[in-house]
Order: C-alpha cells, then sequence, then structure tokens
C-alpha cells in the first residue's frame, strides 16, 4: 500500500460529497475555496454560490501538506473580533505571504502557491475534539479525544483513548468497542452524539480507503459539524476502484521537496509509501550534532535545544521517524543519517542524538531493531568519526529496545549512553554538550 497525502480542501470536498451517505443525524456545510493567488479569491467572490466570501467572516491558511500553521504564524483569523477578517484581509494577507519565501520550523523552505480560505467558526474550547484512524500494522485504529487543537499530542496517552479494530471484526462488534471506549471528558449530553458520530467516521474511513485520516478539531455545536483542520493520506492502490467516489483527486509534491537534496528526496518517497512518518531536512552537511528523533513535537524540542545550548552552525539535519515505522523503513532511515554524517570529520568528534518523547503506539524494540542493523553497517565509519551516541526513549516495549541498543553498542565497540522516560526528554542534549 502507497500512502499518498492530500490537500485538505480535498479531503473536505470528499467528506462532503459523502456527508449524506454515512453521516445520518448530523449537518456539514462545506463552505471552503482553494485559491492559488488573491486575485483568485477576489474573483471566486463573484461567482454564483460563493457569496458567502463578502458576508462572512474568514480564515486563511497555506494548504501545501505540512502542519503546524498555526505555530509557524501561518493561520489567518481573530478570536476577539473575527469580523475583521474580511475578503480583503484575506486577498492582502495571502499576497503578502506570497512575496517571499517562507521557512517553516521545520526548516523547509518554499514558495506558498496554494491557499484554503473558510468561514470562521465561533465556538469554545470545549467544543473541540479530536478523532483519526489509521493503519497499524495489520488492523485499522481509532484514535478519540475531549480535546483538541494543537496540543493534543502532549499527554497523549493520557488524553486520546485508542480502539484497535481487525478487518475480522463485525461491525456490530465495532460499534460496541467504540462505544465502550468514548473518552471521559467529553459531556454527557454529547456523548452518544459523539459515539455515533465516531462510529461513521470510522466506516467512512475505511469504505473510502483512507490510509490514515485526521480532524483535529471537529467542532460538535449541537448536531452540527464543523471540521475546522484535517490531514488525509489515500491508499493509491484502490485508486481505480475509488475513481468516482474520490474525483479528480491530486496528489501534490510536499511543500519544498522541489530543492531537495538525494537524501532528501529518498526519505520523502519512503515516507509517501508508509504509513508511517519519515521526515529529512539537512541544515548543514558539515555539522557536528545529527539527530534521530522519533515524534514531530519532539522534534522541534530538540532542535530548540541543540540550537539554544550549542548555536545553530553545530545543527546538522532537522527530521522525524513517527507514526509506527516498520523495522525496515527505521533502518533505511538511520542508514540515510550514518550515511550523511560520516561524509565529513569534525576534529571535535560527531554527536548523534537518537531521542524522542514517550512513543505513542511505535513499538520502539521494533523500531530499535532496525537502527542496530544500520548500526552495524556503519560502526567502522562511525567510530573513525569519533561519534558520541546518546539515547532517550520510551514507549510499548522500550526496555527491551534500550537493553538491545546498549548490548550492540558494546558489541560494536561505539560509546553509547542509554536512558529511559525517567530522564528528562532533553537532557542528553546537554549531557552530550558537556561532555
Amino acid at each position: 500500500m502507497a500512502q499518498r497525502a492530500i490537500r485538505e480542501y480535498d479531503g473536505k470536498a470528499i467528506f462532503a460529497k459523502h456527508w449524506n451517505d454515512y453521516f445520518d443525524g448530523f449537518h456539514y456545510s462545506f463552505k471552503s475555496v482553494l485559491v492559488t493567488s488573491a486575485d483568485e479569491l477576489r474573483q471566486k467572490a463573484k461567482e454564483h454560490g460563493f457569496e458567502w466570501l463578502n458576508q462572512e467572516p474568514l480564515v486563511a491558511k497555506p494548504d501545501m501538506l505540512f502542519g503546524k500553521r498555526g505555530k509557524n504564524d501561518l493561520v489567518l483569523f481573530k478570536v476577539e473580533k473575527p469580523g475583521d477578517v474580511t475578503l480583503e484581509d484575506a486577498a492582502k494577507w495571502i499576497e503578502e505571504k506570497q512575496s517571499h519565501e517562507v521557512t517553516l520550523l521545520t526548516g523547509q523552505k518554499g514558495k506558498l502557491t496554494h491557499f484554503i480560505v473558510e468561514p470562521f467558526t465561533p465556538h469554545t474550547q470545549d467544543q473541540e475534539y479530536y478523532i483519526s484512524a489509521t493503519v497499524v500494522d495489520e488492523d485499522d485504529v481509532l484514535y478519540m479525544s475531549a480535546e483538541g487543537g494543537m496540543e493534543v499530542e502532549e499527554g497523549w496517552e493520557e488524553k486520546v483513548n485508542e480502539v484497535r479494530i481487525p478487518i475480522t471484526m463485525s461491525d456490530d462488534e465495532m460499534e460496541r468497542a467504540i462505544k465502550a471506549n468514548v473518552p471521559d471528558g467529553i459531556p454527557a449530553e454529547n456523548r452518544e452524539r459523539f459515539a455515533s458520530f465516531a462510529i461513521q467516521f470510522f466506516k467512512f474511513y475505511r469504505d473510502l480507503n483512507f490510509a490514515y485520516l485526521e480532524i483535529n478539531p471537529i467542532v460538535m455545536v449541537g448536531n452540527d459539524m464543523h471540521i475546522l483542520d484535517l490531514v488525509a493520506r489515500l491508499d493509491d492502490t484502490a485508486g481505480f476502484l475509488m475513481k468516482d467516489k474520490w474525483g479528480d483527486i491530486e496528489f501534490p509534491t510536499p511543500f519544498g521537496m522541489e530543492d531537495m537534496s538525494p537524501e532528501e528526496k529518498a526519505i520523502a518517497e519512503a515516507d509517501a509509501k508508509s504509513g508511517a512518518s519519515l521526515k529529512l531536512t539537512i541544515l548543514n552537511p558539515e555539522g557536528r550534532i545529527w539527530t534521530m528523533v522519533a515524534g514531530g513535537g519532539a522534534s522541534v524540542v530538540y532542535a530548540d535545544t541543540i540550537a539554544d545550548l550549542a548555536g545553530v552552525k553545530d545543527l546538522a539535519n532537522y527530521g522525524e521517524y513517527s507514526g509506527g515505522p516498520t523495522e525496515s523503513e527505521t533502518q533505511f532511515y538511520a542508514e540515510t543519517i550514518f550515511d550523511l554524517m560520516t561524509r565529513y570529520k569534525d576534529p571535535r568528534g560527531k554527536v548523534l542524538i537518537i531521542g524522542g518523547a514517550i512513543a505513542n503506539f511505535t513499538d520502539v524494540a521494533k523500531t530499535f531493531t532496525g537502527i542496530i542493523k544500520a548500526l552495524e553497517k556503519y560502526a567502522d565509519k562511525l567510530k573513525e568519526h569519533d561519534t558520541k551516541i546518546y539515547v532517550r526513549r520510551g514507549g510499548p516495549n522500550y526496555e527491551k529496545g534500550l537493553k538491545d541498543i546498549k548490548d550492540a553498542a558494546e558489541r560494536l565497540g561505539l560509546y553509547m549512553e542509554v536512558y529511559g522516560p525517567e530522564t528528562h526528554v532533553t537532557d542528553i542534549v546537554r549531557m552530550a554538550l558537556e561532555k
């Protein structure tokens, strides 16, 4: 299965096209436009059916397959006075954002070419929920939380309920499992409504051959559902079956990929074919400090910490591996990092940070087996470059993973310090730089 990312606009359009077939008792008002310029937005507002662009407060943001747009200051809206964001405000904002190259927190650079513009949805924080579904190993898994928004990843294990749904599970069993796992934080008056929506959401995800489908947040106001933000990937091997249901779907090139190095492109291609998330941006090929970090949020934290303690110049790369990558995917990712970091010598030696927070569903032992195989292949080169390795990880099977990688380092004669979740997530950066 090759997973192909689609735009937020296209994901919402698929929802709108099939809403009445799947979501009984709920209403979704699909008001959204995808534009490539301010003039196109202005012209759209003159067309029949898009009068709302002149009548309602708006939200505008890039629609180019990258996340954390809020943290990158790439969302236009006003909470206090949403009516202040008019059509012309949105048009001028798009013009300003297109006037220069944008650099994301991840290090990716490029021009913004596509924007999604929608009505602003007034709501309160307690009306925001989180829901997603994806493939983990051989099963589908549904995730639900009473908290939505950018911070849902913080405290994932406490906030998010997981329902594993094997392909052999009957519809009745699936519905019972979802109802039994509705998050406790959802108010009593909304629990039955949310459970009904979650069941229909999962059927929609599976029938439409999504490989990953996330709404964060979904806002519930009575039976009105507002999809504020959406991330979706389709299983393109089902394209010939889904042509009519998906419509004329586009699989865009990821943001910033045009100027990628061969190694960055190889990781991006592996990411496109995987259910996991594999990202790599080379900041300084001659840099001293290299990272292999599990988790998008953790990758930002590690990059910031290294920049604060050592300076940006020494930080060689930015990236992540997360979402349950296979052993072979992790090995390929690790080998790419090890190959890059052993091309240029530094008289001070090299530092490799294998870090991450506490995994949600990634099997730490399995991914570490992939890293160990890469270490075995590159052990001599890593020793030639006087590489010191610092490991910090938690999550499923982390004890076995940490023991296996420590044993491998001793066997291979590599300098390695290994820590579990009892150590603060970024303490290994301080330890590495002090030594």
